[in-house]
């Protein structure tokens, strides 16, 4: 493959790692997951419904890219923080139901997954490397449309699958320490409790 057919899909792999890094997109619920738990396991379990929030809101722009079709970033993200907004003030308003003021369930991580995504327009930023990816010259031109449509879900498929595993390493890393961490705090406690 040459090098300037790889700098779409080194774009494509980067902005995903980078999305992985912002704690609103994932990591810090899904940590909060598995601390809460007790167990590791159930932070890498959160990173399903994370994926799913997160592909559903970039398919929608890589199909959009994919066809053609031209969609207004202002409206997406008016749209997606005032969904936000919204399920803010019914859990603020005090009246909701107990199971809506329960923890986040799989569904409710994946609709903060797509409402974060959305509203930060993770899969706009996509469109510059889905560009050339969609729109190449010679044979590639020549593309159909379904064609160019399963290249824009490959891409989101590398995107995510980056995001999912930065997610997944700093969710790992945040229970690993906060283990540790009420480790070392109980044995102090022991120690100051039973002095020599």
């Amino acid at each position: 493959m040459p090098a300037a057919d790889l700098w779409p899909w080194l774009a494509v792999t980067g902005v995903g790692a980078l999305h992985g890094l912002n704690p609103a997109t994932g990591w810090m619920l899904a940590a909060a997951w598995g601390v809460r738990a007790g167990d590791r396991a159930q932070a890498l379990r959160a990173l399903m419904p994370i994926a799913i929030g997160h592909v559903a809101s970039i398919a929608l722009v890589a199909g959009a890219v994919a066809f053609g079709l031209s969609m207004d970033r202002t409206l997406m993200q008016v749209l997606a923080g005032g969904l936000f907004v919204a399920v803010a003030l019914l859990h603020l308003w005090g009246r909701t139901p107990e199971a809506a003021r329960a923890p986040a369930g799989h569904a409710g991580l994946a609709l903060w997954s797509f409402m974060m995504s959305t509203a930060h327009g993770a899969g706009l930023m996509l469109v510059p490397a889905l560009m050339p990816l969609c729109m190449e010259d010679g044979a590639a031109r020549q593309m159909a449309a379904s064609d160019s449509l399963m290249l824009a879900f490959a891409a989101v498929g590398v995107h995510t699958a980056a995001m999912l595993g930065v997610t997944g390493l700093i969710a790992s890393g945040v229970c690993r320490g906060f283990d540790s961490g009420a480790g070392l705090f109980r044995s102090l406690r022991r120690e100051a409790r039973c002095p020599d």
